[in-house]
């Protein structure tokens, strides 16, 4: 099991240029898990594609869906104050310390490309690349 930020989710079943890398993260450690938050970031980043015409309305809710049932029973509600000690001591939004500290509460790697998460949390972070090489 491994934790995944929701752009890795969003890679994995939108496309681009890092899809490539979100799957083979899927092939190698498919049990993803994420903080609930993942769901209104996702569903942001599909209003996104909605708006410049890039997704139909039926693909982004097929892909909601999809999303939904790949993190079925793996999605978590986290801590509030476990939250707010990891913003006090990085520089990374609350947000982003959901999924941190998510990973160090399963005690597992949290798959990101976010550079600054790769940079202030690196002993719970990992980049696709490097997990699929298996650096973690």
């Amino acid at each position: 099991m491994i934790v995944v930020d929701t752009n890795q989710i969003a890679y994995l079943l939108i496309g681009g240029d890092l899809t490539d890398a979100a799957r083979r993260v899927f092939i190698q450690d498919p049990a993803w898990s994420a903080p609930v938050l993942w769901r209104s970031e996702f569903r942001s980043i599909l209003a996104h594609y909605i708006r410049r015409h890039e997704l139909r309305l039926s693909q982004a809710m097929q892909m909601q869906k999809m999303a939904e049932e790949l993190l079925a029973g793996r999605e978590h509600l986290i801590d509030s104050e476990r939250i707010l000690r990891l913003v006090a001591k990085s520089g990374c939004s609350a947000y982003d310390c959901e999924f941190v500290a998510l990973a160090m509460e399963l005690r597992v790697p949290l798959v990101t490309s976010d550079k600054q998460i790769l940079r202030e949390f690196p002993r719970i972070s990992i980049s696709p690349a490097a997990f699929v090489e298996g650096d973690a």
